[in-house]
């Protein structure tokens, strides 16, 4: 009989540790994607101070009498800005579940990236750079595993590019499947689907879906 309700005492126990683990873990669950889709709250916050900016110092260069210099250094420190912070956010959103309000969020930050793209292209025009522009578009609402293994090269091949090429290139990351009008209109104005991503647009010519090294992308900005 004292063995019966020693038995059944650590059974107690053994049932109210389990559920303590079991309720810290939710709770500590719950923390780890609070915490991280604030991080990703407040990076497209910072991200659309910055895009702003960008948009209205592109703005001011059509009208006045700054040089081109200036507007390209600030181009290329703002597409430098933008990859940093695509890199940090494409981490943050790999691990945290996919919400309404940060799918919103993510949204707000496409039509900025378009609207730089946009600017992009007009500063070019008007001063006779010779960078290239470089757009990244890619599939953001649940892709399939292939999918995925596919932009995870395409990511690190433009990275490569990226460091290599330096000033002489602008990259523009931008979700090509966010339901987004205008993001839909540049794409068909470039002839490329939903279906095609993840695609790399290079000056708005060249059409890229595949590609496996920065040699292949080379080629066609050399």
């Amino acid at each position: 009989m004292v063995i019966f309700k020693s038995q059944k005492h650590v059974f107690w126990q053994a049932l109210v540790l389990a559920l303590f683990i079991f309720f810290f873990g939710v709770l500590f669950g719950y923390y780890l994607e609070s915490y991280r889709a604030n991080v990703i709250e407040n990076l497209y916050f910072q991200s659309e101070f910055y895009l702003l900016d960008a948009k209205i110092q592109s703005e001011i260069y059509s009208f006045s009498d700054i040089g081109c210099q200036e507007a390209l250094q600030a181009n290329l420190n703002f597409s430098n800005r933008i990859y940093e912070e695509f890199k940090i956010l494409d981490k943050y959103e790999e691990a945290n579940k996919l919400t309404s309000s940060i799918i919103l969020e993510h949204k707000k930050y496409d039509l900025l990236r378009a609207l730089f793209w946009i600017s992009s292209m007009k500063i070019k025009d008007r001063c006779g750079f010779a960078y290239h522009d470089v757009v990244y578009l890619y599939d953001y609402n649940e892709p399939r595993l292939d999918i995925k293994a596919k932009q995870y090269v395409f990511s690190n091949t433009l990275h490569q590019l990226q460091q290599e090429m330096g000033d002489k290139m602008v990259l523009i990351p931008l979700a090509g499947d966010n339901d987004i009008a205008s993001v839909s209109y540049l794409m068909s104005l470039y002839n490329i689907s939903e279906e095609e991503l993840p695609v790399i647009l290079i000056d708005e010519n060249i059409k890229i879906t595949n590609v496996e090294s920065v040699e292949e992308l080379k080629r066609y900005i050399n």
